[in-house]
């Protein structure tokens, strides 16, 4: 494949925050793909744009469509000599001088471009093998701005062992519709979860309930999990919720606690994001069918997964390519991941676009889990494009 020209553009994110859309042309057809944001981060992640957008687009519309004229490309491992040219230009650890998000935008758009808009069957052309969503049905955090706040940032809906997608898919729909009916007048989060005025245990309470009655029906385990974001009311001292203050030792027997009684499945990032060592003490007190997952804590750096690993922090890590702004760094954490049997969960952001590539990398990566919310375009982008690609896998 000939790069023959590159042009980007300025467009609107889910939360209307401008973010980078790149298309790239070749002799072989065009990828276009856009970057998104987050609203919680990690301050370990690279950073998404230095300046403003307008100054990622004219990088990219000037330096990188002048340096990649004519460039070829044939492999995703190509992509290791793109990132080594972007160098040139940006060789900070978190990419202080382009950002992140431009390059991810770059990249997505050529393996798109690569694969003609389907990078599983470039790179996973025989797989059977499809993740199930992870949806965020209620939220609050730094996901809403509203009044009604919950400390926890999500409450998530999860059926590892559902016979498909889609039948995973349907279920956290009705659950979320379910609630959708008797809230009419619930505000949504930036990812379109429901932000109800109630408390950390009501809402499990009502979930529990919720997700029992639906299995019961359908001969499916649907479950729940929590992402606590918790680094959002860790004051560098204690943890400070609207009717108590938590120490860290009392934080995680809280958690504990939640885990035990109502038999969460998940639990994201339940400490601050340096404690390594309280992690661990999580990881080894809970039912080992509760993925322990670190987010904000590895920030997708396979430097910090590799010291999780050493500490035996979590169970499982999340993936956000602009978190670390390289595809080849993506892949060497979703390796070393499965190396080291922690679950590898790629993730969408709070601010999205209708882009779905991370719906193809799950897949091309034989990823078991993507996290990409429920209800709103943008995610259901996201869902859409994993059940066509199943429809496709079931023809054969």
């Amino acid at each position: 494949m000939i790069i023959k020209e590159i042009r980007a553009k300025k467009i609107k994110n889910s939360r209307n925050q401008d973010t980078i859309e790149v298309r790239v042309i070749t002799d072989q057809g065009d990828g276009i793909a856009s970057a998104p944001s987050g609203a919680s981060k990690s301050k370990k992640e690279v950073v998404d744009f230095p300046e403003d957008v307008d100054s990622a687009v004219n990088f990219v519309n000037t330096i990188l469509k002048s340096e990649f004229k004519n460039y070829e490309i044939k492999y995703f491992d190509d992509l290791k000599k793109v990132e080594n040219i972007i160098k040139n230009y940006d060789d900070s650890e978190r990419l202080e001088k382009i950002g992140g998000n431009l390059v991810i935008a770059f990249e997505f758009a050529l393996l798109q471009a690569l694969a003609n808009g389907e990078i599983w069957k470039l790179l996973n052309p025989g797989t059977k093998k499809l993740p199930r969503p992870l949806g965020n049905c209620i939220g609050g955090g730094k996901h809403t701005d509203s009044n009604l706040k919950n400390e926890f940032q999500e409450y998530l809906l999860l059926s590892l062992d559902a016979k498909s997608f889609s039948e995973s898919a349907k279920a956290n729909l009705y659950i979320y519709n379910t609630i959708k009916s008797n809230f009419n007048h619930a505000k949504l989060t930036d990812e379109g979860a429901l932000a109800l005025s109630l408390s950390i245990e009501e809402i499990l309470d009502m979930l529990t309930k919720l997700v029992k009655e639906y299995n019961e029906k359908n001969d499916i385990n649907v479950r729940i999990g929590i992402d606590i974001a918790a680094g959002s009311f860790f004051d560098g001292e204690n943890y400070i919720y609207k009717d108590k203050k938590l120490t860290r030792q009392q934080q995680i027997h809280y958690i504990i606690n939640l885990i035990d009684k109502y038999n969460l499945c998940y639990v994201e990032d339940p400490l601050e994001e340096n404690d390594f060592s309280g992690f661990s003490e999580i990881t080894r007190q809970v039912r080992r069918n509760c993925l322990v997952c670190g987010d904000d804590l590895i920030a997708t750096n396979p430097k910090l997964l590799k010291n999780a690993i050493k500490k035996k922090s979590i169970t499982s890590v999340i993936v956000k390519p602009n978190q670390i702004g390289s595809l080849i760094k993506t892949r060497e954490i979703i390796n070393l991941a499965k190396e080291n049997k922690i679950y590898p969960i790629i993730s969408h952001r709070s601010g999205e676009t209708m882009d779905a590539t991370i719906s193809q990398l799950a897949v091309a990566f034989n990823i078991p889990v993507i996290k990409c919310g429920i209800y709103g375009k943008e995610r259901e982008a996201k869902i859409n494009e994993i059940i066509k690609i199943e429809k496709e896998i079931k023809k054969k």
